[in-house]
Parts: C-alpha cells; structure tokens; sequence
C-alpha cells in the first residue's frame, strides 16, 4: 500500500511519526514555501524538521533544530554585529545548510539534495520537495514602514505574527513545477492525507505549485485530511492569525472548507475532527469525530488509521 502525505514543519513531523509505523511505503510531500536564504546559505525549515524528527535528531525541547546544539558560529556573528537577531542557527543546523547550498551550488535539484541528506537520517519514509523551484511565502504587512512585503520567516518569527497583515504571497509558485516525484507519488498512491498542518502557510504551497492539485483530483485515491484546529484553537503555531488574513473562522468546519469536498470539485472525501468539534459539519463530506490529540506515535498512528477507515481504506 502506498500512502502520500501533504505536510508541514513541525506539526507534520509528528504526524509523520505516526504514519512511518503503518505497514505501508510513506511518501511526505512537503512544504517548501518557508525556504530563507540566510548567510549565503538556503535554509529549509519544514523539510529539515521533518527529516531531524524522522531521523531521531530533533531537539524535543524546542521543538526545532537539532537535539545537543551548540551556538558558537551564531555567537561569533553576533560579534560582528551579523547576525540576523531574529533567526538563530546553530552549529550543527549551519553543518546541514552548507551541504545543501554546495550541492544547490554545483546544480544538484533541491530533491536530490533532500534525498542524499536523509541517506544519512534514514527517516523511514520518502521525503519529497513540493518543488525544485524556487518558492517562498511572503506576508504583505502594514507597519512604520508603510504596506510592504516580508518573508513569511521574519513575519513568523521576529513580529510572532503580531504585525498587520493584508495576506500570504507565494512568490514564485506560479512559474514552478512540482519536485522530482511528486506527481508520480500521487498518482500511484492508495490514498493521500492532508496532515493537521497550517491550512494557510502550509499546505496551500504546496496546492499552489502548479500541476499538484490537478494531480490530486486525476488520482483515484480518496482523500482525507485530519484537522488542525480543536475546540476553535490551533494545535499548534499561529493558523489562527493566518486564517484571519482569508476571512477564515477558526474553526475545523471552515479549514475543511478551504479544502472542500471532492464531490463538490475540491479535494477532500472524508475529514478528521476532535471530539470537541463533533458538531462540525460540511455539506457533502463524511466526517469523524475522535481524539485529535498527537500524544504518542502511537496514537497518532491510531488517528491516521481512522481517517483512512473514514474513506474506505484499511491498511
């Protein structure tokens, strides 16, 4: 059985963890809209989570990064007055982002990059790139400054997502072509899953890259997506603040509507939701309520088995 997942950073690594335990050959397709280049050097954030958890590397604590880090190289450009305060990488982060950028460098495709860092990590599952191409995600704020547009990065990390913000800007999205794999994972999977990722940050980069939406809907694998949203909070990080930039209630009804049923020409046919949000309903899509909770991997895999249950797919 093959199984493709549409995931984030953080959150999407956890929900990877529990994925990599069923007795199926996992491919992530992942976000790269939050790739910065900082030093010189191009920093993938929601794949190296998603390989550093995988892999057994990440600092549990921090829940980014790499476990056992030191900060010695971000010490020294401080020194220098270099640093950019808002964005901290250390030692052993940098060592992962020089690779990258020489293979980057020497003509390497940002998939093959991927696939010889995880040589080293093994993570159990295929990680795949969204694209190959050049995509970031910007935010259109209005500050002292007056409305311009920043890196998703600096809007996330240095303002937390307290600056005004007009709307996300995938820039490049438009002009690229999905990563080596991508179509192909989708095509052959049994069923495809939308991880409780951020709706807007998240997976709609990966939606946007031209080719992959169209690929979803060709495919005859149900869908199923699990909410990021319980009890009218997020699971993690800062979806609410995102949503508000679509006019989005924060809530697991509105996020499955962004998606929208397949029967109605969008993607979803079956979506997950907490016991809190049991009342949830979208015309035209099954649902299921149960514990969202990503406690263990355990659980996690229990989660995912469910929503798999939900679109008729056992495996």
């Amino acid at each position: 059985m093959r199984i493709v997942v549409l995931a984030g950073g953080i959150g999407g690594a956890r929900f990877l963890l529990g994925a990599r335990r069923l007795p199926a050959e996992v491919t992530a397709i992942v976000n790269t809209g939050d790739d910065v280049t900082l030093h010189g050097l191009h920093i993938s954030p929601d794949l190296d989570s998603v390989m550093y958890t995988l892999g057994g590397a990440a600092d549990p604590e921090r829940g980014w990064g790499r476990a056992g880090e030191t900060w010695a190289v971000g010490s020294e450009l401080a020194a220098y007055g270099a640093e950019a305060p808002w964005f901290s990488l250390g030692d052993k982060d940098i060592a992962t982002h020089l690779v990258r950028t020489r293979m980057l460098d020497a003509g390497y495709p940002l998939s093959a990059v991927t696939a010889a860092l995880c040589a080293r990590w093994e993570p159990g599952i295929t990680i795949l790139p969204m694209t190959d191409d050049r995509v970031e995600t910007h935010a259109v704020v209005t500050d002292d400054e007056g409305r311009r547009a920043i890196h998703f990065q600096e809007w996330w990390v240095r303002y937390r997502g307290e600056i005004p913000t007009d709307r996300f800007v995938f820039t490049g999205a438009a002009e690229a072509a999905p990563g080596a794999g991508v179509v192909e994972a989708i095509a052959a999977a049994d069923a495809i899953v939308i991880a409780p990722s951020n709706p807007v940050v998240s997976i709609a980069p990966i939606l946007a890259v031209p080719g992959v939406r169209d690929a979803i809907v060709a495919s005859r694998a149900p869908v199923v997506g699990v909410s990021p949203i319980i009890d009218g909070a997020p699971v993690r990080g800062m979806a609410d603040k995102c949503l508000a930039t679509l006019d989005t209630e924060v809530s697991a009804a509105a996020v499955a509507g962004l998606y929208g049923p397949s029967a109605e020409g969008g993607l979803l046919d079956g979506w997950l939701v907490d016991d809190s949000d049991a009342r949830a309903a979208v015309e035209g899509l099954p649902i299921l309520a149960r514990p969202l909770w990503m406690t263990t991997p355990e659980e996690t895999e229990a989660i995912i088995r469910d929503g798999l249950g939900l679109v008729g797919v056992r495996p």
